[in-house]
């Protein structure tokens, strides 16, 4: 059995067809740039980001590092498209690796970030430690 590729038209009148592979070409899928979709805002002293992310398992298809001050988020998907009508089948899949990365304050540790996986929503805390005043120290100065 051979696949065989067919253009289907999205309009019946012939004037105004166009081709279902120009149509996929020119529609926009902000997730095959490798960018995740999310919020990022400040919650008291915890920083919160929110990544839309649904259809994945959370203790397989994500990792979490926190590395030289920035905070990677990584999220593998995998999505299967079919269609089955009486005049043919139709098969699509993609898959692939997106990421976001978050530059994080001072003196913030991986033990600082908790994340959460709920309804399709990844949200990952991270936990912003009080400034510190910082240290000012008097040099003497030496006669030469």
């Amino acid at each position: 059995m051979a696949i065989v590729h067919r253009d289907r038209q999205l309009l019946d009148w012939p004037v105004l067809a166009f081709p279902e592979r120009w149509r996929r070409m020119f529609d926009l899928d902000l997730e095959q740039d490798g960018w995740l979709r999310a919020e990022e805002f400040r919650d008291a002293d915890t920083e919160v980001l929110r990544i839309e992310a649904p259809g994945i398992d959370p203790e397989k298809d994500v990792e979490i590092t926190v590395a030289a001050g920035v905070l990677r988020v990584t999220v593998h998907r995998e999505a299967k498209e079919e269609t089955k009508a009486k005049d043919g089948y139709r098969s699509e899949f993609r898959y692939g690796e997106l990421s976001r990365s978050l530059r994080l304050p001072e003196h913030v540790t991986g033990d600082d970030v908790a994340a959460s996986y709920r309804d399709g929503i990844l949200e990952v805390r991270v936990a912003i430690p009080p400034e510190k005043e910082p240290e000012t120290t008097t040099i003497t100065v030496s006669r030469g």
